[in-house]
């Protein structure tokens, strides 16, 4: 703590100083976060205050939160959908376990089925719940086997997880497929949608992943990703609208006598500005977002298979991954567990990032 406080001028010249030691957005071709849209940061500073973990101070946000969840419940074919607004896609995952742990509440020793190809939030989410793993191999194209799946199920397991939209590869599993497994089972169904639940309705053939599907329990999207809202931004849906009161505790200091969420306070900037962009967008506002990024994602595709490096997949949504050793150093990318060469074409990742990128990259491998 300093003994006396620096002058504004002093201050903001230091963070701008720390600012200019972030990667510049234009080069950033790892992240599945972007920019976020300019009506969401209008509708972030407008509710920086407020407190969703205290709804009762905060009528109207509340409000716009449950918005939020019929808005999303209506694009995945529930309008009465349940659920609420968490920091994101690991919130979303863990608390989805920790609701299938509470509700099959006579499973002594509790396992989860998931793909070898799932997000590392549901490894923090099976330690902290104490749940076992049954890891199913992913087939040639990333997906997971769901005949494989069904053969891990046994009188322990809790629940079933299949991916919308993978980390890596951009894959979507086989969910229509793996919700009839669940419903054959019975047992919880959870889709973790944090990156695809905002590509793939927007898609000009969406893939069957959501309500519509009748096995479907749970499902994790992240506003904050391809909905380009503030940070943090996620949500979990539940098909029933009690569900999520299997998880409720004493509150009895606030305004509501009881809670479900994970965490206590709960911005609502980042809520109301994941509300702002969906509505202020629109269906064909969102897909021309996503079909935008999907065209530079098969640009890109093809521009670096003319140069004969191939591609590791063939994405369902907007991640391209390659069978490439290197990439020219001034862009931002990542590498799959394969050692595949990974890039996300985020709103933020123009064409001209694209062409840019595939001419850098010619000039290793033509």
């Amino acid at each position: 703590m300093l003994s006396k406080g620096l002058s504004e001028e002093e201050l903001f010249s230091f963070f701008s100083h720390k600012k200019g030691e972030d990667i510049d957005h234009s080069f950033i071709l790892s992240s599945m976060c972007t920019l976020p849209h300019p009506i969401a940061v209008r509708a972030h500073l407008m509710f920086m205050e407020t407190n969703l973990g205290d709804p009762g101070l905060f009528a109207g946000t509340a409000s716009l939160e449950r918005l939020l969840i019929q808005r999303l419940g209506t694009l995945f074919h529930l309008p009465n959908a349940a659920g609420y607004a968490t920091s994101g896609g690991t919130e979303s995952n863990i608390q989805a376990l920790r609701l299938a742990k509470t509700l099959m509440k006579e499973v002594p020793v509790p396992n989860v089925v998931l793909p070898a190809s799932a997000h590392f939030s549901f490894k923090k989410a099976c330690d902290l719940l104490g749940l076992a793993t049954r890891t199913v191999p992913v087939d040639e194209n990333f997906r997971m086997d769901s005949d494989k799946a069904a053969e891990q199920i046994d009188k322990h397991t809790i629940c079933i997880v299949g991916i919308a939209g993978s980390t890596e590869y951009g894959m979507v599993d086989p969910i229509d497929r793996l919700a009839k497994i669940a419903c054959q089972h019975d047992i919880f169904f959870h889709v973790d949608a944090a990156f695809g639940g905002m590509v793939i309705p927007f898609l000009s053939e969406p893939i069957p992943f959501d309500f519509a599907l009748p096995g479907v329990t749970t499902i994790a999207v992240d506003p904050h990703k391809m909905g380009m809202s503030t940070i943090p931004a996620g949500c979990l849906l539940t098909r029933d609208p009690d569900m999520l009161d299997a998880l409720n505790i004493e509150t009895p200091y606030l305004t509501v006598k009881h809670g479900y969420t994970l965490t206590g306070t709960r911005p609502g900037a980042p809520v109301v500005g994941a509300l702002a962009v969906l509505d202020y967008l629109g269906m064909d506002g969102m897909q021309a977002v996503v079909s935008g990024c999907m065209k530079n994602t098969w640009r890109l595709i093809t521009g670096l298979e003319t140069f004969g490096i191939p591609r590791a997949a063939t994405p369902d949504v907007n991640v391209a991954t390659f069978v490439c050793e290197s990439a020219p150093q001034r862009w931002k990318v990542s590498w799959t567990r394969q050692n595949d060469l990974r890039i996300v074409c985020m709103p933020h990742v123009s064409s001209s990032c694209i062409e840019d990128f595939i001419e850098d990259i010619g000039e290793i491998y033509a």
